[in-house]
């Protein structure tokens, strides 16, 4: 399984470091930044909870949990026209007036796969108002998904114990116990002034919520929780982490706008 979106700051290709560094047992398996999935669907926990702040997203996997193959269909769909502009932007525009009444049907679920295939570079990006801005890739033809991919998701979330939520990262962490492990991939600190991939929700990721982040960290070593954390290889996640295993590593951006910054310096934390 991978994948079903394209997602900044997807984790695929950091994936063997990953699970190079994560604890040889726990529990049940905490993701509260689960984004495009990447390390769920590589470990399949048979117990998890997962979580993500962007409740469109979550929408997603709620939908490939109760309706995989309605999901599917309605994709497939789509893919029999022919995509130029116009119809980009028609699909578009009918996401976000979902959006605006806040209508998480499967069909939201299902423009929101099929957006993510014909946007530019990918990216997922949102005004201040919450509304999809990303322009078309040009992309006229071709499927948007791979079935099988989905069915399998939809399969491993239905035989597993997994619970899903749509909110607040500390309090998806509040039944993590002893023994359990929870990963972070917050939205990253930024590298530059000018870089910003905190724009995923209409919020973003302030450095009042990396310091909230930092301290539920803490707050969870204490009680004996497993913890692993990625980000830029930046002073403020050293200073952030101090006291914690921090390895560093070089990674490739597969979401940038300028293709000269697609490399990087990341970091892994844990607590063990």
């Amino acid at each position: 399984m991978g994948p079903f979106v394209k997602w900044a700051g997807g984790k695929t290709q950091l994936l063997d470091a990953l699970r190079d560094n994560m604890p040889e047992s726990f529990n049940t398996y905490y993701e509260p930044f689960v984004g495009a999935g990447a390390f769920l669907l590589s470990l399949t926990p048979d117990i998890a909870i997962i979580n993500d702040i962007n409740e469109e997203l979550i929408n997603v996997y709620l939908k490939l949990k109760d309706n995989t193959q309605e999901l599917i269909d309605l994709i497939e769909s789509f893919d029999k026209e022919i995509c130029n502009k116009e119809y980009y932007l028609a699909k578009r525009d009918c996401y976000n007036q979902k959006i605006t009444h806040h209508i998480l049907d499967i069909e939201t679920a299902a423009l929101m796969i099929w957006l993510n295939k014909h946007c530019f570079n990918g990216l997922y990006r949102v005004n201040s108002k919450g509304l999809f801005n990303v322009p078309y890739n040009n992309r006229k033809a071709g499927s948007s998904i791979d079935p099988n991919n989905l069915k399998a998701i939809g399969e491993y979330l239905n035989k597993a114990k997994v619970k899903i939520l749509a909110g607040d990262f500390a309090k998806a962490c509040e039944s993590a116990k002893k023994d359990d492990f929870v990963y972070f991939d917050s939205p990253y600190i930024p590298q530059s002034d000018t870089a910003n991939f905190t724009d995923y929700t209409k919020t973003g990721f302030s450095y009042e919520e990396h310091l909230r982040l930092s301290v539920l960290f803490k707050e969870l070593s204490a009680k004996g929780v497993k913890l692993m954390l990625s980000n830029n290889d930046v002073p403020l996640v050293h200073e952030l982490y101090q006291g914690f295993n921090i390895k560093s590593l070089e990674v490739r951006r597969n979401i940038n706008r300028n293709a000269n910054n697609r490399k990087g310096q990341e970091v892994i934390i844990t607590n063990y």
